[in-house]
């Protein structure tokens, strides 16, 4: 039984930046989550596919349980295709195919609804409601995008109210809350119910709220950056993965000072390549001296 299930996006992404293009690269919110979290834990991953994927022994080569994968025969995987100018913090959507992914009715086997960490991937919040109701994880996190704050609100704030922990980016959490600032942002996530409040920065890091404290780490620096796609689910695999190894099932604000580094580090490789290129050959030791390194850039000496 995997110790961490993701529930999200299996896709097909085709990518361009002023820095090259890839087509049908792999891709999907679970996929560059199941990936990151792997460097720390046993994942499962749970998604659906057309029979034209052909992506499934990059999952399992990493040693990621895809037992929750549906295949639909005759069907399309989800596929996505869009283009970054020289600010990578802002995509262009020029093509989505939803596919097999437009029905997308996750359902949770025995082993998948016994496991103790749950992370929602960005998905329909009904879906996401649906996925927790099936669990029966001790530690739950979620993520959702801007399109759910828009269309469906009610059933983001109620699906936010039944999770551990919200990751979101720093427009997201102003669009959902209506507040200018983060720290006032995370305050109202917060009060919607969950204790643990992650806001992404991108290329300026990340915050953690948390018991009513804050903590905060920069980007890591990086002379090259290739394409963004699926940082932000990098980040979340590196931050819940690193919980779900540690055991516990309400974690102490320092082992989520460490989660929010690692989580960050781990999407500062993502970024170097594109898609899931860096991420599929990444290693355990990697991430750590890189964390090494992080620490010795963040960290100072009171007078």
């Amino acid at each position: 039984m995997p110790r961490l299930v993701a529930v999200g996006s299996i896709a097909y992404d085709s990518l361009e930046t002023p820095f090259g293009r890839r087509e049908r690269a792999l891709g999907g919110s679970a996929v560059h989550f199941s990936l990151a979290a792997r460097l720390f834990t046993e994942v499962g991953v749970v998604g659906v596919v057309g029979d034209d994927f052909d992506g499934e022994p990059v999952l399992t080569e990493r040693g990621i349980d895809t037992s929750g994968i549906q295949v639909v025969p005759g069907g399309t995987t989800f596929a996505w295709e869009g283009r970054y100018g020289y600010d990578l913090n802002v995509a262009e959507t020029l093509d989505t195919r939803l596919g097999v992914f437009e029905h997308f009715d996750p359902q949770l086997g025995a082993a998948h609804r016994d496991a103790p960490v749950l992370f929602l991937g960005n998905i329909q919040p009904d879906l996401q409601r649906s996925v927790r109701a099936q669990s029966n994880a001790a530690f739950v996190a979620l993520d959702s995008m801007n399109l759910w704050i828009e269309i469906a609100k009610d059933s983001l704030t109620a699906a936010i109210g039944e999770v551990d922990a919200v990751i979101l980016n720093d427009g997201e959490a102003r669009q959902l809350t209506g507040e200018a600032t983060l720290l006032k942002a995370a305050r109202a996530i917060s009060a919607l119910g969950p204790r643990i409040v992650v806001i992404k920065r991108g290329e300026y890091g990340a915050a953690l709220f948390v018991d009513g404290r804050f903590f905060g780490v920069p980007g890591y620096p990086l002379e090259e950056v290739f394409d963004p796609t699926g940082a932000g689910d990098s980040f979340a695999g590196g931050f819940v993965g690193y919980l779900a190894a540690s055991g516990q099932t309400s974690p102490d604000l320092e082992h989520l000072r460490r989660a929010v580094a690692y989580g960050s580090i781990v999407a500062s490789f993502n970024v170097e390549e594109f898609g899931t290129e860096r991420v599929q050959r990444l290693c355990r030791d990697e991430v750590d001296g890189r964390v090494r390194d992080f620490h010795a850039m963040t960290s100072f000496v009171l007078a």
